[in-house]
């Protein structure tokens, strides 16, 4: 990791990226793209399955080996996913391990020991759209960690930057932001512009010929916008190149619309109260849905 990344970095260096595997071809995308973060930021790389094949497993057994056929096959996912990390970065340190329970409650528990987490998403065709409906955004809406759905690619191939930026979607509350913070380590790490976004809209009992706001491109809402922008890059390190944009919309069709052309999208997710923890907002749970490029949710505490 270089110096500047190390400045923003928030998570101790020892943490490592946590990846949730199911025996997928999109979940083994992950475990590659996971295992290149993991050599960007010197980081180990802890791969899991988690699974209820205890209770549902019964008195089915593998008579070859004598242990429950599904215990047999969860030990061959995680064999599976190691070997495709060693093969992408074999200079990580790697460690896997089989949870008996089920997978939202134990990648949660997952996400407090861990700087990351990277989870794959398989495709929108009705019941096979399994991992992003019951796990990716139950987990990115509650986790502890950043969380990283990978979005786009859908050929299952793990690639390195393609477009050469990250994007930030700016929120409401941009001081101190942790999604700041990690878009910023993102685009040190890789060495490539960080795109900070803010969407902006009129109201809709302001009509466009409302005194503070006619005389374009100066309206005050838009200007508001900028400024937004503004705060949030406030502190970042001295040498990251940065494009500002402004745009008038919605948020969510905003960050779709660059999604298309960035290699990470990072959006913020604030913590609310009750016993669920972190739930996500319409804009983080669009983009986690229909975004072209991965997705990082970054919990903002209070």
């Amino acid at each position: 990791m270089n110096a500047a990344a190390a400045q923003v970095h928030g998570a101790p260096a020892d943490l490592p990226i946590v990846v949730g595997v199911d025996g997928s071809e999109p979940s083994l995308r992950a475990v590659e793209w996971a295992a290149d973060e993991a050599a960007l930021r010197g980081a180990s790389l802890r791969l899991v399955y988690a699974s209820l094949w205890e209770r549902y497993e019964g008195a089915s057994l593998a008579h070859d080996l004598g242990k429950p056929a599904e215990e047999v096959r969860a030990q061959d996912i995680v064999e599976t996913a190691e070997v495709r990390a060693r093969i992408r970065q074999p200079g990580v340190k790697i460690t896997t391990d089989i949870l008996p329970e089920e997978p939202e409650y134990g990648l949660m528990r997952e996400s407090c020991g861990a700087a990351a987490m990277v989870l794959g998403c398989r495709g929108r065709s009705g019941v096979t759209e399994t991992l992003l409906g019951s796990v990716s955004v139950t987990v990115a809406g509650r986790a502890h960690c950043p969380v990283i759905v990978l979005r786009g690619s859908h050929d299952n191939q793990a690639r390195s930057g393609r477009h050469g930026r990250i994007v930030l979607g700016v929120g409401e509350k941009p001081t101190h932001s942790a999604a700041v913070r990690f878009a910023v380590q993102e685009a040190l790490l890789r060495g490539v512009p960080l795109e900070a976004v803010r969407a902006w809209r009129r109201p809709l009992h302001e009509p466009r010929a409302h005194p503070l706001i006619t005389g374009a491109p100066a309206h005050l809402h838009e200007r508001q916008a900028a400024e937004t922008v503004e705060e949030a890059l406030r502190d970042i390190p001295a040498g990251l190149r940065v494009h500002r944009r402004t745009i008038e919309g919605f948020a969510r069709d905003a960050l779709l619309a660059v999604s298309r052309e960035a290699d990470l999208l990072v959006v913020g997710a604030r913590r609310r109260p009750g016993r669920f923890g972190l739930q996500l907002g319409r804009v983080a749970h669009g983009v986690l849905h229909h975004a072209a490029c991965p997705v990082a949710v970054v919990p903002e505490p209070e």
